[in-house]
């Protein structure tokens, strides 16, 4: 028998009404870039997607990690039978070693001669005639047997056979940002999260040489790679940001250094952002997790970008931060013992409640334009 790898959608594509048409293909088409090099198609029966593929596991593997999925899972495909569909569910029920099961079907084919409810009791019948030790478990079953009768064909799979999605909606649905990238945990985590939401993701790092090492920018391009495991191609700009360190410490007081940094990163990645064509800037901060990101440091951070600024982490707690980290793999690298910009000549008390008309007062030492633009002719670019 056929074994396919089914598609399910995160349900909110469904509630786009005309727009609807647009997501699909959108995502359609995602999964294809992500599965180049795999010899595969889609086959669509009655609204359902299936993937045909002599590498179902990679298959799974790729298509588990494209936003706008909700599950994917290996089936056995078999003829609109009912006792091709009896043996292979019974099948199911036995390699699964369970003790309690259920079974519940989706009659799409109206031609099929039994509705859902009967299917699913004249299917558990069945099962129970030829088994030993097993028993019916309508609310928590050990094995949750699941029934596709579609237009052309039966499909029969397990909740032993689901693998969790990516959810969200299509990769470039929702226009486009640049991301604060540093090494640390939370900004791949931002990054991730508006990925999901369908945004294209590019990244920017600061990098301090030679306060920082060379292994600190190779962190951040490998965070930059497992990033694009979950998008299609990341462009990621290197800023040399040293100059404009040294210059804050010189001719700016030391408990305001943080937060005019912090500004002239948001005013160099609007820079960026203007220059290429990226409609919003996003960062990894929480608020109220440093002495940089309270209420009062994110207004005078934003005083100075002339494009949206979000931050998808702004009411997560650092526990549930790492749980993201954790599943979708930058943890790892995120805590390598490598400083960044951020970490470095960071005063002994920095100001946590600065206000804009102080700063900008503070900033008049500075030749803010002739700085970012400085920095930003000379940053470089990797592709991932």
């Amino acid at each position: 028998m056929n074994e396919l790898v089914l598609v399910k959608l995160a349900p909110e594509i469904f509630l786009k009404g005309l727009n609807r048409n647009k997501f699909e293909k959108k995502l359609r088409d995602n999964i294809f870039k992500k599965l180049t090099g795999i010899k595969c198609e889609i086959i669509v029966d009655q609204g359902r997607w299936f993937i045909k593929s002599e590498n179902l596991d990679e298959v799974v593997d790729k298509t588990r990690k494209v936003f706008g999925v909700k599950e994917v899972c290996i089936v056995k495909q078999v003829p609109i039978d009912y006792d091709k569909i009896k043996e292979e569910a019974l099948a199911k029920v036995k390699d699964s070693n369970a003790k309690t099961f259920k079974v519940t079907t989706n009659r799409a084919n109206k031609s099929f001669p039994t509705n859902s409810m009967e299917t699913s009791r004249e299917v558990g019948a069945y099962i129970l005639r030829n088994t030993e030790d097993i028993t019916v478990d309508i609310h928590n079953p050990e094995c949750l047997v699941n029934i596709e009768i579609r237009q052309n064909n039966a499909y029969i799979y397990t909740n032993h056979d689901k693998v969790k999605g990516a959810h969200g909606l299509p990769y470039g649905m929702n226009g486009s940002t640049l991301l604060m990238l540093s090494g640390g945990i939370d900004s791949p985590v931002a990054g991730y999260l508006m990925a999901k939401r369908g945004v294209e993701l590019n990244c920017v790092y600061y990098h301090s040489h030679p306060y920082t090492s060379e292994r600190a920018k190779d962190k951040v391009k490998d965070l930059a790679k497992i990033l694009s495991n979950y998008t299609e191609r990341i462009n990621l700009y290197v800023v040399p940001f040293t100059e404009i360190q040294m210059d804050i410490i010189e001719k700016c007081r030391e408990d305001e250094l943080t937060i005019i940094m912090r500004r002239f990163m948001m005013r160099v990645a609007c820079k960026i952002a203007q220059d290429k064509n990226i409609q919003s800037v996003s960062t990894g901060e929480s608020i109220g997790q440093v002495a940089s990101q309270t209420m009062e440091g994110l207004v005078v951070s934003n005083d100075c970008a002339d494009r949206p600024v979000f931050r998808p982490l702004i009411a997560m707690d650092k526990e549930d931060i790492i749980e993201v980290a954790n599943e979708i793999g930058t943890y790892e690298t995120s805590i390598l013992p490598y400083e960044d910009c951020c970490t470095i000549f960071v005063p002994k008390h920095p100001k946590t409640k600065p206000q804009v008309e102080a700063i900008r007062k503070a900033e008049e030492a500075l030749d803010i334009d002739e700085i970012v633009n400085k920095a930003v002719d000379n940053m470089e670019l990797f592709t991932f």
